[in-house]
């Protein structure tokens, strides 16, 4: 199943994530795409606001990984610098991938044969400069039952 939602500025794009927040569960992976600027960071912010993590959310470009605490853990992988996919067997991926929390990880496209089979693509593209056209894209019946939910919202505009 695929759907897709445009949103008209920084914070409709936040307040998308945290609808998407109200979805996930422990062991879920997002996959996000896009364009340098197109605001995977912030809507992983606004993810990151609707699970209550008390840090303020930032782009790990040079740690490669950032965990938070809400109430789900948010394991925060960004792979802008990442050169190979090889580098990322060194961090042990496997047990985020694969654990207790939510994984967010911008630039996917950079692993995707690493991936898990059940995952959400979430694919950010710039409109004009401030709106976005955000296409969820289900890997994983699981992911359909997300998308059906995240169709009926409302809310998100500012």
């Amino acid at each position: 199943m695929n759907l897709t939602i445009i949103t008209k500025s920084p914070g409709e794009t936040k307040n998308l994530g945290k609808n998407v927040s109200k979805l996930v569960k422990p062991g879920d992976l997002l996959a996000f795409y896009g364009e340098l600027g197109a605001g995977k960071t912030c809507f992983i912010q606004g993810i990151s606001l609707g699970l209550e993590v008390k840090d303020y959310v930032t782009s790990p470009s040079f740690t490669i990984i950032n965990e938070y605490q809400g109430k789900i853990p948010i394991y925060h992988f960004d792979l802008f610098r990442l050169d190979d996919a090889e580098e990322i067997l060194e961090l042990g991926y496997e047990e985020y991938f694969f654990g207790e929390g939510l994984t967010v990880i911008e630039w996917s496209e950079k692993i995707e044969q690493l991936l898990p089979k059940e995952h959400l693509k979430i694919d950010i593209k710039f409109k004009d400069i401030y709106e976005r056209t955000i296409s969820f894209i289900s890997q994983g019946d699981k992911f359909d039952k997300y998308l059906k939910e995240l169709s009926r919202i409302e809310n998100i505009r500012d």
